[in-house]
């Protein structure tokens, strides 16, 4: 097994992103909450931890709290901002309101010679984000960094090896923070470095193999990174005893659906393609609300699903595992460790909890999706599937506004494939982008004609984290030539806008 650092969250929203730092720095991670017992952490045998950043005021009556026992375990401990405030006031020392908060980025001088800042310059920035600070040093440590409203910015202990910033060095906003975290891993635990996405792919064909044995696995497959990975690592640890279904609602982008069954061709998995274009539309006929088109895909999703689960029963018998592309984050916002019953399909709706299978096989649920990525790169998946964007389960429907034809769909998949490949060609850097059917038509000039046609809006969006996000500004020159193309090569499209509105207040996809 792996050396393993352990975070501990006491409600900081940045509890994933430290973990993910981690496990940059070669070293594996997992995410518990702060009241987990002493005793299960002496059983995981961590050679480090990290305390989370949260909103609540440690000093008030039912805060999270640390029992003293966690800082006498003998493991070495980095707390961030409340995780550094906690590890203060459990301690003996004081934390109190601040005269004058800090937010934003923020000026920094730090200790070189302390283990947290070695090979770092004295002048660093740091993101601050706090309300609270130390005012007293618990006894034994020494203050290792300050601003200029904040006295105690980080502290150590190097006897007890015990460290905490009161900055969040696992953000972006922190330049040197991933070297800070890197130095309290190799310098302060002695990591060895032992964690790369090879290990975990021979480490998971081996506990596949080990649960499935002789039996067969299905799978619902998307199309999306994480079912896309999860089919060709299956392939990889049981080949022939693999059944991948892979519903085609007539949503989805323009060639997607080929690509898929491309991908997947060569695979010694049994590949199943359910081109359900036609019973899809009709089910949505005349339907405009968005959540009304939401649950009719869903629910659609799942009879055709369960159609072709009975088809596979009567042709190889009882298939006793369900596969699902479950990843870390999915495990860590549903606070369990393990499931327990079939959770909902992670891109369309809830698979029939009827359904009886002997167990699940989860084999991403350890990872990030950028891991998720770099494990579809190793497995040689094509860059299509491994950088494939975030795609709504029911696609396109809502991409467009109001009720979906197939006309509609058409009209749409062209736009998009014209707006993606000029952004491709511009080489402009997004996290997400697509262009959306609005249901606005206006008045235009092709020739010496007048045409009414509709209105295509195009967005792009910059996001760590899909909760906020900020629109990017595309060059002139990359937007012209999109718009060009669509008026021209889109039957039916006359007018072409660009959304530059953030989250919040509206959220990335239009419906």
């Amino acid at each position: 097994m792996n050396q393993l650092v352990l975070v501990l969250d006491f409600g900081g929203q940045y509890k994933e992103l430290i973990a993910r730092r981690v496990r940059e720095c070669r070293v594996a991670s997992e995410i518990k909450p702060g009241r987990t017992a002493l005793s299960e952490i002496k059983k995981l045998a961590p050679i480090g931890i990290i305390l989370t950043g949260g909103p609540d005021s440690v000093y008030r009556d039912g805060a999270p709290r640390a029992e003293r026992g966690l800082f006498e375990l003998g493991i070495p401990i980095l707390g961030i901002c409340y995780g550094m405030q906690l590890l203060t006031y459990t301690l003996g020392g004081e934390v109190s309101p601040c005269t004058t908060s800090e937010y934003g980025r923020t000026k920094l001088s730090a200790d070189a010679s302390s283990p947290l800042f070695k090979g770092l310059e004295p002048s660093q920035i740091g993101l601050m984000s706090h309300t609270d600070q130390v005012t007293r040093l618990p006894a034994g440590f020494t203050a290792t960094a300050s601003t200029q409203n904040c006295a105690v910015a980080a502290m150590a202990d190097e006897k007890r090896k015990l460290y905490a910033t009161q900055f969040h060095p696992e953000v972006e906003n922190t330049p040197n923070g991933t070297a800070m975290i890197r130095n309290f891993l190799y310098n302060v635990c002695n990591a060895a470095g032992d964690y790369d996405i090879s290990g975990y792919r021979a480490r998971m064909v081996a506990e596949i193999r080990a649960q499935v044995g002789d039996d067969h696995v299905l799978l619902g497959l998307s199309g999306g990174v994480d079912s896309s990975v999860c089919a060709a690592l299956l392939a990889e640890a049981i080949p022939g005893k693999l059944h991948c279904i892979f519903v085609d609602h007539g949503l989805m982008r323009l060639n997607e659906g080929d690509e898929v069954e491309a991908a997947f061709r060569h695979r010694r998995l049994h590949f199943i393609r359910v081109n359900a274009e036609k019973r899809f539309l009709k089910k949505l006929q005349g339907v405009s609300d968005p959540e009304r088109k939401r649950k009719i895909i869903g629910e659609e999703f799942v009879r055709v699903f369960e159609d072709e689960a009975i088809k596979l029963k009567h042709e190889h018998g009882d298939i006793k595992y369900l596969a699902q592309g479950t990843i870390y984050p999915d495990v860590v916002e549903s606070g369990a460790n393990a499931s327990a019953t079939i959770k909902s399909h992670h891109n369309v709706g809830g698979l029939p909890e009827d359904m009886s299978f002997s167990g699940l096989v989860e084999p991403l649920r350890g990872l990030f999706k950028d891991e998720v990525r770099a494990l579809g790169r190793e497995l040689k998946l094509p860059r299509a599937l491994t950088e494939r964007q975030p795609f709504p389960g029911p696609g396109l429907a809502v991409r467009i506004m109001g009720a979906v034809t197939k006309k509609k769909a058409d009209t749409l998949r062209a736009a998009d494939a014209i707006f993606r490949e000029e952004m491709g060609r511009g080489r402009v850097k997004a996290d997400q982008y697509f262009a959306v059917l609005t249901d606005t038509r206006s008045v235009g000039v092709m020739g010496d004609f007048r045409t009414y046609g509709n209105t295509i809006a195009l967005r792009a969006v910059t996001t760590t984290d899909f909760m906020t996000c900020e629109y990017v500004p595309i060059p002139h020159r990359v937007l012209g030539r999109a718009s060009s193309r669509i008026v021209n090569e889109v039957r039916g499209v006359s007018r072409v806008v660009y959304d530059i509105t953030g989250k919040p207040p509206a959220t990335i996809e239009w419906e």
